[in-house]
């Protein structure tokens, strides 16, 4: 979902990188951070977006054993690079093939590539999802990669039923069969914005796609669905995540408004499970919200854990709750930041070792900007620290940071390795440039 504040300094982002692939070592900002009470270490600052001009901002990743992949809107469409030690040293950043700008701008719409997804594939590959404006259709775009990233070959539109509508936040995951999967926000035309969650497939490789499926109820005219993250589990079970926003999308939305809601789909997503309210009781998501207000991830044995953050009735409030159902009923609401102040929480959550999850959110709470924060769960024990600071160095609150940061765990290679939380995220922290930050939390 694009941001306000981005609108203003779009015509900086438009300045492309020239491609290149060699792994570099990128600007370090700190040394190694102090341990936290259970043993927590934070590794340095990595620069991962140095060379890009302009602002970069809205960070996602995947993480496949030593690779990470970490994809944002820069670069001058959306910008990649990639890591094939843990994230020790990452690529020289490129722009993905068909992000970038077309030099056109409508209706609010950028002129190049937003709205950034990663997922991992069979055999490795990767696909790069990001949403894009092309002869007044607005759709995903998918790229695939099986060469780590290093190049491109197949970039391809996920087809709107109809052009002139209105589209924005897409995610994308892959099926342990090779299916690939995209949501995104549909609405038939662009005003007034009527937002619907809906679903389309590729069963070969991202070559075609599907029509579209609606996945939120009241499709097409009070759907008031935005924001569904998707996971597919072992079995081929498709889980959803998706947050209801009425005001500027849909009127009179078939759900009850600024809620997180779950549902899922045992049929490679035809059909959907009646949508369960997350904790509705913890608060609202307001309409004013513009980040990415949920998120969603799943362990080993089949747990989910869900993160939002509410801004009423009290002040905003990031929040974790977890399943151990299958979706069907969800633990109470814990929060999860301990500051106090109305602030906004960027929340994001992978899932660790069997019934623990790790928490990260971006959030400028401390009066000195922005900061990246994490903190690990337990469902047997509960909270296992108080929140870490990640972040070296604050980000200007007046810079753009994006709507999402990215957020995955490197499990333990052997021997006596401990897993890593591996988080990226932008953040201007000097001048008015936003950069993408990546760092690593040994837990």
């Amino acid at each position: 979902m694009m941001n306000q504040r981005v609108r203003g300094t779009e015509a900086s982002v438009l300045a492309a990188l020239a491609a290149a692939t060699a792994i570099v070592l990128v600007v370090v900002a700190g040394g190694n951070g102090p341990r936290s009470a259970t043993g927590a270490q934070v590794g340095p600052m990595l620069e991962v977006s140095r060379g890009c001009a302009g602002q970069n901002a809205e960070a996602e990743q995947a993480v496949d054993g030593a690779y990470v992949y970490v994809a944002w809107i820069g670069c001058g469409g959306i910008g990649f690079a990639w890591s094939a030690d843990g994230g020790r040293s990452f690529s020289r950043p490129v722009t993905v093939p068909g992000s970038a700008g077309t030099g056109r701008y409508r209706s609010g719409l950028p002129r190049y590539g937003w709205d950034p997804a990663v997922a991992i594939g069979l055999g490795g590959t990767v696909y790069v999802c990001y949403m894009y404006e092309r002869n007044g259709s607005v759709h995903p775009m998918v790229a695939k990669s099986t060469d780590h990233g290093r190049t491109f070959p197949l970039v391809s539109a996920v087809p709107p039923p109809r052009g002139h509508n209105w589209g924005d936040r897409d995610f994308i995951a892959v099926a342990a069969d090779g299916a690939v999967y995209v949501t995104w926000d549909y609405g038939p035309s662009l005003t007034p914005r009527q937002a619907n969650v809906v679903i389309q497939r590729s069963v070969d490789g991202g070559r075609t796609w599907s029509g579209i499926i609606p996945v939120s109820p009241g499709y097409p005219s009070h759907g008031g669905g935005v924001a569904a993250p998707l996971l597919v589990e072992p079995d081929g079970r498709i889980d959803v995540l998706f947050w209801t926003l009425g005001g500027g999308g849909a009127r009179q939305p078939a759900l009850p408004n600024g809620h997180d809601y779950f549902t899922s789909s045992a049929n490679g997503g035809r059909s959907w499970t009646k949508p369960v309210a997350v904790q509705p009781g913890a608060g609202t998501i307001g309409n004013q919200v513009t980040w990415i207000d949920t998120a969603l991830a799943v362990d080993a044995t089949g747990t989910l854990y869900a993160t939002w953050d509410t801004q009423r009735p009290r002040r905003d409030i990031g929040w974790l709750s977890y399943s151990a159902t299958h979706g069907a009923s969800w633990s109470p609401a814990l929060r999860v930041p301990t500051d106090h102040i109305s602030a906004e929480h960027i929340m994001a959550v992978a899932a660790g070792s069997p019934g623990t999850a790790d928490v990260g959110w971006l959030s400028d709470s401390s009066g000195r900007g922005y900061a990246l924060y994490v903190r690990p769960f337990s469902v047997r024990r509960g909270w296992l620290s108080k929140p870490l600071r990640v972040s070296r160095l604050f980000g200007n609150p007046a810079a753009w940071p994006g709507d999402t940061i990215g957020i995955g765990v490197r499990r333990a290679g052997g021997g006596h390795a401990r897993p890593r939380l591996l988080v990226s995220w932008g953040s201007a922290v000097s001048g008015q440039v936003s950069q993408i930050w990546f760092a690593q939390v040994t837990m």
